[in-house]
């Protein structure tokens, strides 16, 4: 995917939209490789932004600034309105996890979220959150999304087996398939 940077400042807040998928490693927790998990409804950093950082600006402080990798995110603008200021956008292609958000604030540092794509499955992105949002964490953004993917290839051939099962592809209990073919050759 090619990402376009918007080189333009936005002097108006795009329209809001509905209330952040935020999920946070508990305050005062033992800190892990990420600080929470971020589920945006779409790719589109514009629209997305203002509601995370309006659900961050009290108990974390104001986000000035945020990074991500362009590899899943098709525009890029540099700058975003959100509430009372402006957000500055940059991007790192090999320095950044592509599935990692890094948000910047004065009052508290530096805040990693993985990101968790627009299109995953409730169940899946609950996973993720959980997984994201534990203490002392040792998993990275993309250390995670290898993770589940993994448990989603494992859950689908377990589907594939159970499929075939039903279908009549595996021997009855209790009989192995060399015993039901000499038992056709005696009768």
């Amino acid at each position: 995917m090619t990402a376009t940077i918007e080189r333009t400042t936005l002097t108006e807040r795009p329209t809001p939209s509905s209330p952040v998928r935020l999920s946070l490693v508990p305050e005062g927790s033992v800190p892990g490789l990420l600080d929470g998990a971020w589920w945006p409804r779409s790719r589109d950093l514009a629209r997305e932004l203002p509601a995370l950082t309006d659900a961050l600006d009290v108990p974390w402080g104001r986000v000035t600034r945020v990074t991500v990798n362009p590899t899943h995110w098709p525009v890029i603008p540099r700058k975003v309105a959100v509430t009372g200021h402006t957000v500055h956008v940059g991007w790192f292609t090999d320095e950044q996890d592509p599935h990692k958000l890094i948000l910047l604030s004065y009052a508290r540092g530096r805040m990693d979220l993985l990101v968790i794509p627009p299109e995953a499955g409730v169940a899946t992105a609950a996973r993720l959150m959980s997984a994201a949002g534990a203490p002392g964490g040792l998993l990275t953004a993309s250390g995670l999304m290898a993770g589940e993917d993994e448990a989603l290839e494992g859950t689908e051939a377990r589907h594939r087996e159970e499929d075939w099962e039903s279908d009549g592809g595996a021997a009855p209990a209790g009989r192995s398939p060399d015993r039901r073919r000499d038992a056709t050759r005696e009768g």
